[in-house]
């Protein structure tokens, strides 16, 4: 439990926010707005949920200016520019408070190469491997099952969850936190063509994360073919990404879950990609992009803004018929051209 003038003060440093109500109101939870009750605290990031509002029985309500009059009318709030980001700070500095990570330390089951290097800082969780020449800097956390495997480097403060794979030679930096079964460095997806059967095309490049990184479950980054995969500093990949090798993503970019990106792509700073959203192979995305879910990039990008991509959904009988209108669509073009050859100029032209 911490005391609501407590929370305040921890992000003052941040926020300049107003506490309208007992500094020394116990909190002992966070909550949302519709189930919250006394002692909880909640926020309202949107005005289309003033509804919720009235009838919460939050102990503290986090709201902006415009929303000041609706939270007093029920109790105390703090009073802040942007609530959602400033509920964010309130989850990470709860965490701190109430999270539980892996002592420093080697658990017995564990296995550490001779030839490692590890921080003392560190902690190395049950059934986890450090082979030789692996980096593993201070306070970084290796997971139940993890491996980082040979000459790879883990940068300070860095948080792997059980079963993640951190394949040879693959570094990530500081900060990152990598979700369940996520593989950094499996090999890229490449075979050549020979007579009727695959050559596999050895994957010999690797992979390179920037700092402040975060991974969802089960998602992977493959390694290069001959250079490097790069991940920039605070990209956000949701569970079950598929990045093909030598992929770039620039800094702060963001994708939901399902996202398919395959090689060579190379995809600007501070973009979002929807979920189930695909981007083809050897294109690339200009900086500020954002790709709605489940559309199909099929040519590179060049100016920002928002693409969308995607075949409405409908009942299946009309679908069909639609897509079997659509694939006529060029020979109804050809036919509309060779009628309007056949008009005067002037009745077919646009003015």
């Amino acid at each position: 439990m911490l005391l609501l003038g407590h929370i305040v003060q921890a992000l003052a440093a941040d926020f300049q926010a107003e506490l309208a109500g007992p500094a020394d109101l116990p909190i002992h939870a966070l909550a949302p707005l519709e189930t919250a009750g006394p002692g909880e605290l909640s926020f309202l990031s949107h005005p289309k949920y003033q509804s919720k509002l009235a009838v919460s029985r939050a102990g503290c309500v986090i709201v902006s200016p415009a929303m000041q009059t609706a939270a007093l009318s029920r109790g105390p709030a703090i009073i802040v520019n942007d609530p959602y980001l400033y509920f964010a700070r309130v989850t990470q500095f709860w965490k701190r408070r109430h999270g539980s990570r892996l002592p420093p330390g080697i658990h017995p089951t564990a296995f550490v190469d001779t030839q490692a290097q590890l921080d003392p800082t560190a902690s190395v969780g049950a059934f986890a491997v450090i082979e030789a020449g692996a980096f593993v800097g201070a306070g970084v956390c290796v997971g139940a099952h993890s491996v980082v495997g040979q000459g790879a480097f883990i940068g300070a403060n860095t948080t792997l969850a059980a079963r993640v794979t951190v394949a040879s030679g693959c570094r990530i930096g500081q900060r990152g936190l990598f979700h369940p079964g996520v593989v950094i460095g499996a090999d890229g997806f490449g075979f050549a063509p020979d007579a009727g059967r695959w050559e596999k095309i050895e994957q010999l490049g690797s992979v390179r994360i920037g700092d402040d990184v975060e991974m969802g479950a089960n998602t992977c980054v493959d390694r290069g073919a001959l250079g490097d995969t790069l991940i920039g500093d605070g990209v956000k990949l949701d569970n079950l990404v598929q990045i093909g090798h030598n992929v770039q993503v620039g800094a702060h970019t963001a994708m939901a879950g399902c996202v398919g990106v395959a090689g060579s792509a190379r995809i600007g700073e501070r973009c979002s990609i929807g979920g189930g959203a695909i981007i083809l192979g050897h294109l690339s995305l200009a900086d500020g992009v954002h790709v709605s879910a489940a559309s199909v990039v099929t040519r590179s990008i060049t100016q920002p803004g928002l693409y969308t991509g995607l075949f409405p959904i409908d009942d299946n009988a009309s679908w069909e018929k639609n897509a079997a209108t659509l694939k006529q669509l060029h020979g109804l073009r050809d036919r509309l051209k060779r009628l309007e050859g056949r008009l005067p100029p002037t009745q077919h032209q646009n003015p």
